[in-house]
């Protein structure tokens, strides 16, 4: 992307004063001081800072020095980026909101060196994200500057198919430090264990106990519940997530001091472990258990939000929920418009959705038909992505996985 001409002021051989220029008021970028170039510089998009070192050597040292970064720490949110999952590993490819425009990254050369063991993003917060490889090591990497840490194996690994959630939460403005949290065991038997980035190392393993309250209580009676059989006149299973890195799909949230981690258990139930607590719940469903429909947790504005897509009078709907804590049960705040998601019927796609804000980027994915979605909260707006094209053919990506691109984030 060219930087706007506003930000780009070439010096002449001669300067005329600005009595000289009939302009009192006009000034030459080459006229501020350090800092407060750089305080100017860091509110570009982030897609150019790629491009400073060619303006002018002046510029060239700013991208890399240590005060311009703090200064971008400084700039409270950017537009998200979204980090795609495809089936090939040794290459990036993100979707930037601000330009709402497709873009490839360089390959972290960390993960280029390590490409037999097939490392899958599993999760990301602030500007970092995290990699998991099939013997469970992990790496935490800044898409945007390449750089990567390897983190510490765990004393006593879970076995994959044990791993519940894999969340990760940055713990500082200037994100410096970061916890990832695995919760693992078998229901109803679950613990979690943590990483600390400023301790570099897991701390111990802790149990949660079960707890049940009133707004958590399942009623196998609830009369209110719809109960319908696919479009083939059959009783459907449960259409659960099919990407390998959604196989962890969950989200925390911080409540009234309470750190709290929502994941979907293998037959779509909606369970909220506690980690401050130490205590988990599950939540009422949705739907029947038997419903043909498919599902994913997301978090946005601090809150955990659910995604479903299902089909009913021969029709398809994707909606967004909300959990009413004090009514214990779920309320509607987004639908699809039914000319967008009837285009999903009888298509057996699969959902895997991440928020961000207020929007949430939503990849469907079936044998007949892949697209991304944008949903807007506040307004409602459903957005559908244009297609990624390499080599004159549309990119299928399966997930995604969001991120602020900001080039001062520290693995």
């Amino acid at each position: 992307m060219e930087l706007d001409a506003c930000w780009v002021s070439r010096p002449s051989r001669k300067r005329k004063s600005p009595e000289e220029n009939g302009d009192a008021t006009s000034f030459s970028m080459d006229d501020l001081n350090q800092d407060l170039l750089e305080r100017v510089l860091s509110w570009l998009p982030t897609s150019t800072f790629f491009r400073l070192g060619s303006v002018c050597k002046r510029w060239k040292s700013i991208a890399t020095s240590a005060s311009f970064k703090l200064a971008c720490s400084q700039i409270p949110s950017r537009d998200p980026w979204f980090l795609m999952v495809d089936h090939h590993l040794n290459h990036s490819i993100i979707f930037d909101s601000a330009e709402k425009s497709w873009k490839e990254l360089n390959y972290p050369p960390l993960l280029q060196q390590n490409t037999s063991c097939d490392y899958m993003p599993v999760a990301a917060s602030g500007g970092l994200v995290c990699f998991r490889n099939v013997s469970g090591n992990f790496v935490i990497c800044n898409p945007v500057t390449g750089s990567c840490r390897v983190l510490p194996p765990l004393d006593s690994a879970p076995e994959n198919d044990s791993i519940h959630a894999i969340v990760m939460n940055s713990c500082s403005n200037y994100h410096r430090s970061y916890k990832i949290v695995l919760v693992f065991g078998e229901l109803p038997k679950l613990s979690f264990k943590v990483y600390d980035s400023s301790a570099n190392c897991w701390e111990e393993e802790v149990s949660l106990s079960r707890k049940i309250g009133e707004s958590m209580e399942i009623d196998s009676n609830d009369d209110d519940a719809v109960y319908f059989l696919s479009k083939a006149g059959n009783v459907v299973a449960t259409n659960m997530q099919r990407s390998p890195s959604k196989q962890y799909s969950s989200v925390s949230t911080c409540k009234d001091g309470e750190e709290i981690v929502y994941f979907l258990s293998s037959s779509g139930i909606i369970v909220a472990c506690n980690l401050t607590c130490r205590s988990f719940s599950e939540y009422p469903r949705l739907l029947p258990a038997f419903s043909e429909y498919s599902i994913d947790v997301v978090e946005c504005r601090g809150e955990m939000l659910v995604v479903v897509l299902s089909e009913f009078l021969e029709s398809a709907s994707l909606r967004v929920w909300r959990f009413d804590q004090e009514n214990g049960s779920w309320h509607q705040i987004a639908a699809m418009p039914p000319s967008m998601s009837h285009e999903f019927y009888g298509k057996k796609v699969d959902i895997n959705c991440v928020g961000t804000g207020d929007r949430i980027f939503i990849c469907l994915n079936s044998v007949d038909l892949f697209s991304y979605i944008l949903c807007d909260l506040v307004t409602n707006e459903w957005v559908d992505l244009p297609k990624c094209s390499m080599n004159g053919e549309a990119v299928d990506f399966m997930s995604a996985f969001s991120f602020e691109p900001r080039i001062e984030a520290s693995v």
